[in-house]
């Protein structure tokens, strides 16, 4: 793939060098698109590439995976561990027969830097100071956590989630663009999208962010969470709805969930947001609060070979789960209903 940018760019962001070596191991496996080119305020004009990459089949319904990073700029880890799990599996195009074979059946799906201009600006924003992560349309039933949750009054603010009624910014439009085609025409998806900086342990989030009712795959969402829990019974994550944490308006899987279920019925997304919890890193490196990403990203080389490596089995189940959607996909009404009332009572009870 042609390249028009010089070395002082990529020096910028290690991750996207990375990324376009991976790009040149995979060679013609990977389906690679740029979806958006981003521009860097105040670094010489600099214009970054947002690349989407896409492997295993091309039939639109067919069963996906799919992993997003780099969403918020400063939060780096969240790209560097979509690259990592990328390069286990770049690896194993070599040699493992049983993925070569899955690829036949489903689809894989990558977008690990969203927000590359954000990121070599060292930003949570993008350049615009638009926090990417609440830039959808707010649903009619949202109602964000104070300032948290979204704001609309000032770039200059965090979570500034764009003006009132403003278009939606680039890379939320290409991100959302990119899962409608190759993610929600699929009978069934899952999506993992890697994050960092709240609390001190790893939490998997799923729908709703915008509200505390029970999302509508509730029943399919507490299945993959039993095959996780046996699958992996001293896994480390807290599974529980987004919401229970702090609600969001305009947050873009929310948006992904109401678009899917509306012009694909019948179709199961299941968004995903692994927050990995920052907080133990400053607890055992306090130093690290004096650097901008220091909140964010493990910043010792022991520690954050650890986070690399940590994670691998987690996404090789939910990788196993999108290309078997019959195990976790309610069966009967009777299923359905036993899965629903299972879960409602682990996670909304009380």
């Amino acid at each position: 793939m042609k390249r028009s940018r010089d070395a002082a760019e990529t020096d910028l962001l290690p991750e996207l060098r990375e990324l376009e070596g991976l790009i040149d191991k995979l060679g013609a496996v990977a389906r690679v698109e740029v979806i958006e080119q981003v521009a860097c305020q105040g670094e010489g004009g600099h214009r970054y590439p947002i690349y989407a990459l896409a492997m295993g089949s091309t039939e639109p319904a067919a069963p996906t995976f799919a992993m997003v990073g780099g969403v918020h700029g400063l939060e780096r880890i969240g790209t560097q561990v979509v690259l990592a799990y990328l390069t286990v599996l770049t690896a194993l195009l070599e040699w493992d027969q049983l993925f070569l074979d899955s690829l036949q059946r489903m689809r894989l799906v990558f977008l690990p830097l969203v927000n590359p201009a954000g990121m070599a600006m060292r930003r949570r924003s993008n350049p615009r100071g638009v926090d990417l992560m609440r830039n959808a349309p707010p649903h009619p039933q949202s109602a964000g956590t104070w300032l948290i949750g979204g704001q609309s009054w000032s770039p200059r603010l965090p979570w500034f989630r764009g003006r009132e009624h403003g278009e939606m910014e680039p890379e939320s439009q290409a991100l959302c663009s990119y899962v409608r085609r190759e993610v929600l025409t699929a009978r069934s998806a899952i999506l993992v999208d890697v994050h960092s900086g709240f609390g001190a342990v790893d939490r998997l989030w799923f729908p709703y962010a915008r509200t505390r009712r029970p999302f509508a795959r509730l029943a399919e969402v507490y299945r993959v969470t039993q095959m996780l829990d046996r699958t992996l019974p001293n896994h480390v994550y807290r599974i529980e709805p987004q919401a229970h944490s702090y609600t969001i308006e305009g947050d873009l899987w929310d948006h992904m969930v109401e678009e899917g279920a509306h012009d694909h019925p019948g179709h199961v997304f299941l968004p995903w947001t692994l927050e990995m919890g920052s907080w133990l890193w400053l607890k055992k490196n306090p130093r690290q609060i004096f650097d901008a990403l220091g909140g964010f990203n493990p910043l010792t080389p022991h520690r954050l070979r650890r986070i690399l490596r940590r994670h691998i089995s987690l996404f090789d189940l939910l990788r196993r789960a999108a290309a078997g959607p019959d195990a976790w996909t309610a069966a009967t009404p009777h299923q359905r209903e036993v899965w629903e009332t299972e879960a409602f009572a682990r996670w909304y009870a009380q």
